[in-house]
């Protein structure tokens, strides 16, 4: 059995019997009708599949088509079919030209989201500096006391060789503890490719609130989760959601700065929404939303922070819209603001 034409292949056929079609009709209708006009709806269409040595050919054929079509032609004025052949012609024309402008201009913003998606990322982990060398000085300290421990253990007459085996094994624990804090920080630097594939919520929040430890205990901020224990795994990239999850973890911090810090409370709740979606909320005690427009808060370069960018949230909304999924803010009750993103079930299935 023959395998079944790919998408673009298909594509290509169907473009193919229209440019065969408008030939077909400009050459055997009369001249004054300029039918060769319409192969730039085939230039439109054929941008989205074509690079652009391939558009650039493909209007070359369709420009030969056209001086074809009016040699052929019978039918009309001959002076009428010449003027509107050279008007199909620079129709062609210009139309390639603006469609490759329209592409080069798609690939250039697709580059600077790119770019700006890198930033922001290092951006996030310049935040989370001070986190990390809390959470890997832990870990560090533990393995020098555990050092100077079995040290003191060996040096007894006669060695106690028992508890020294003790501490080298809290040793190995705690240097396994660091290499995975290592591993969780390394995943976010990097630029690697996005990642589809299913994981936990649930535990990708824990991580970066582990990640964030030092920054709240700092700011004196207490933090309830509240995680549905059955949820799903979602489909998308680790990182880049642990990313979304980070910023809104580091914005709820900043937005407590003014609390009294008995007060500052920080709730994550996650709940399966329905059969394809799953739902996580980050809830501050802030001073909430700006009244006037609550979803301004993700338009590009807006903030209310003296030295930031303001690219943090319009860039976690890009990845969960490209993850498949979407993020709102809304008014909490009793003050602050709740933000809510949404991400869909990894389905197996579809996945492999």
């Amino acid at each position: 059995m023959s395998p079944l034409p790919s998408r673009r292949t298909f594509a290509l056929i169907v473009l193919g019997a229209v440019m065969a079609a408008i030939f077909a009709a400009d050459t055997l209708t009369d001249y004054a009708v300029a039918a060769a006009c319409f192969y730039a709806a085939v230039i439109l269409a054929a941008s989205r599949i074509l690079p652009a040595r391939g558009l650039v050919l493909l209007a070359a054929i369709c420009i030969a088509l056209t001086a074809v079509s009016f040699f052929l032609t019978r039918f009309g004025t001959y002076r009428i079919g010449l003027v509107n052949s050279a008007i199909g012609m620079l129709v062609i024309g210009i139309t390639t030209y603006l469609a490759l402008k329209m592409e080069a201009a798609k690939a250039a913003v697709q580059e600077a989201q790119a770019r700006l998606l890198r930033v922001a990322r290092a951006s996030t982990v310049g935040e989370l500096t001070t986190s990390i060398a809390h959470e890997v000085n832990q870990p560090l300290a533990a393995i020098a006391s555990s050092a100077e421990a079995s040290q003191r253990w060996l040096a007894q007459d006669p060695p106690n060789v028992d508890k020294a085996r003790q501490t080298l094994a809290r040793i190995l624990a705690d240097a396994h503890r660091a290499s995975d804090v290592i591993a969780r920080i390394r995943g976010l630097t990097q630029g690697a490719s996005p990642e589809r594939r299913g994981f936990d919520l649930n535990q990708a929040a824990l991580e970066m609130l582990a990640l964030s430890r030092s920054e709240l205990e700092q700011h004196a901020v207490q933090v309830t989760t509240q995680f549905d224990d059955a949820l799903p795994p979602v489909s998308g990239d680790r990182v880049q959601v642990q990313q979304v999850l980070g910023n809104l973890i580091l914005n709820a911090v900043d937005a407590m700065a003014s609390v009294p810090a008995g007060e500052r409370r920080l709730v994550l709740h996650s709940a399966r929404l329905d059969a394809t979606r799953v739902v996580l909320s980050v809830r501050d005690h802030g001073g909430g939303l700006p009244l006037d427009a609550p979803e301004r808060v993700f338009d590009a370069f807006w903030t209310t922070k003296s030295g930031g960018l303001g690219l943090g949230l319009s860039l976690s909304r890009s990845i969960l819209e490209a993850h498949g999924g979407c993020i709102r803010a809304e008014p909490a009750e009793g003050g602050g603001a709740r933000f809510v993103f949404e991400l869909p079930v990894h389905d197996e299935a579809a996945h492999g």
